[in-house]
This record gives C-alpha cells, sequence and structure tokens, in this order.
C-alpha cells in the first residue's frame, strides 16, 4: 500500500492531546486496513504529522474523522526511504527508560550541503585518482562533524554531502565546525581543499506537496551561490538560531527555482567561538 504523510494544524492543542488522538487512530485503524506508523507533533507551531500506510487518502482521513475528527489540512504520498533520511524514523519512539511517555519530536529539520569548489577543475588537474582521494577527505572530515552534531547524512551529491538536522543550532554549529576543520586540513596539506556550505530548515510537508521540496531546494541553492570557504542561510535560520551578531552582509538575490528575491545571510564563522 502507498505510504501518506498528512499535516494538522492544531494550534493550541497539547502534547498529550495529540497523543490521545493518535491512540484513538491506533484503536480503529484495522477496520479500515490502515496502519499508523507514526506522528510528529510541533507545539510551536501548532502542526501535526501524521504517518500512515493506507489504500488511499480518502481512507486515512476517514480514520482521523471516525476517530476523534481531526481530519488532515492535507496529505501527500511519501517514499518511506526519504522519510528516514530527513526525519531519521518511521516507527512510533518507545520511551526511555524511567520516561512515562516518548519526547514528542516536532518533525522540524534543518537542511545541510556542502560542496567542493572546483572539483571538476581539480580533478583534472590532478588525474581521477588523486581527485578521488581529496573527495573521500571531504567526505571523512564532513562525515566526522556530522557525527559530533548529531547530522544525518542523507545523500552524498559526488562532490558533496547533504545532511538533515533535528535542530537549527546543531546544522549551524556542525557548518562552523566543518569549515574550521577545513581550515585546519589546509594548513598542513600541500593540496588545499575549499568548500561552500548552504543551510535552510523547515516543516516535513510544504508547499510544494514534497518532503522537504522547497527546504532542500533552497539549502542547494545558497550552497551552490556561496563564494570558497563561505556559509550563506536562509532567512529561516537566520530567526530561529537566534544569535543576529553570527550573521552579516544580509542581501536579496534572486535565485534559480524561486520566483521572489530571497534574503541570504552570510555566516561569520571564522568568529562563531571555535578554535
Amino acid at each position: 500500500m502507498p505510504i501518506f504523510m498528512d499535516r494538522h494544524f492544531l494550534e493550541g492543542t497539547s502534547a498529550a492531546d495529540v497523543a490521545r488522538a493518535h491512540r484513538m487512530d491506533l484503536d480503529i485503524q484495522d477496520r479500515y486496513d490502515v496502519k499508523f506508523l507514526t506522528y510528529w507533533f510541533d507545539q510551536q507551531r501548532g502542526t501535526v504529522f501524521c504517518l500512515v500506510d493506507a489504500p488511499d487518502r480518502e481512507t486515512a482521513q476517514c480514520v482521523h474523522r471516525d476517530a476523534h475528527g481531526f481530519v488532515a489540512n492535507e496529505i501527500v504520498e511519501v517514499a518511506l526511504s526519504a522519510v528516514e533520511a530527513f526525519l531519521g524514523r518511521i516507527h512510533d519512539l518507545e520511551p526511555a527508560a524511567g520516561q512515562s511517555s516518548a519526547q514528542v519530536d516536532p518533525g522540524h529539520r534543518a537542511i545541510l550541503f556542502t560542496d567542493i569548489v572546483g572539483s571538476t577543475e581539480m580533478t583534472a588537474r590532478l588525474g581521477d585518482r588523486i581527485g578521488t582521494e581529496m573527495v573521500r577527505a571531504h567526505d571523512a572530515i564532513v562525515r566526522r562533524c556530522l557525527g559530533q552534531t548529531s547530522g544525518r547524512e542523507v545523500k552524498h551529491t559526488g562532490d558533496g554531502i547533504m545532511a538533515a538536522f533535528s535542530a537549527t543550532s546543531a546544522a549551524v554549529e556542525c557548518a562552523m565546525t566543518i569549515q574550521q576543520e577545513f581550515k585546519r586540513y589546509n594548513g598542513g596539506n600541500a593540496e588545499p581543499i575549499h568548500i561552500r556550505i548552504g543551510l535552510d530548515c523547515g516543516e516535513p510537508v510544504e508547499d510544494s506537496n514534497d518532503l522537504f521540496g522547497s527546504t532542500v531546494q533552497l539549502a542547494a541553492r545558497l550552497c551552490a551561490v556561496a563564494a570558497s570557504d563561505q556559509i550563506l542561510v536562509s532567512e529561516n535560520i537566520f530567526r530561529e538560531y537566534g544569535a543576529a551578531d553570527l550573521f552579516g552582509h544580509a542581501t536579496r538575490r534572486r535565485l534559480k527555482g524561486f520566483s521572489k528575491p530571497m534574503m541570504v545571510f552570510r555566516c561569520e564563522w571564522a568568529n562563531g567561538g571555535h578554535a
């Protein structure tokens, strides 16, 4: 059966209310040949996202309607592999030892892209074998930084890495750490590696009706227009991180795929508190 993710706008609803509604869905799901896999609740934004294995959208909505009346505002088909890559789980969280209930994940994610500057020219100059080794050095540094900041690799892009973070602050810290690590690497190697980084954040299901569709697109575009050794972040990242002094040179830029100019901020990573 297809897998769907729906979004509910439930401003003012508590985590206990959402958990109760989820249990009510589970109680009657077998009548409809539906399986609710898990949910995410963002109390700050008043949004709930449910992941459901169902014959079709209408049947999934019927369970919500009959169980508690909180029908979804929208529902889109998704791939389980994409859900797990971005959100990190496809089943209900189990409570940790000593907890009465599992901590609710809001589903909000930050997306980070890295890109090796001039990778094609580097490979042409150094040859395929050395060029591949340089990419491997990039991968090792980025993956080590992801591990230190609870980042999750979504995919390798050939000359960069795309990653997802549960916390915007962790994504920014990771980006700064990555640039600091490459600065150290370049200080001790004859062949330097310079990279650029782009960051955006958002909800699982967006206006594009895709899993993190516009968030991924914007993070990728920011990475593509960043200069060497630069980190560019979106207005969403700027607002959520909460440290205005870390970001400077705000400009509106036209980016491919976006109809309106986007606010772009440069992260002053060299002064970001890392040694």
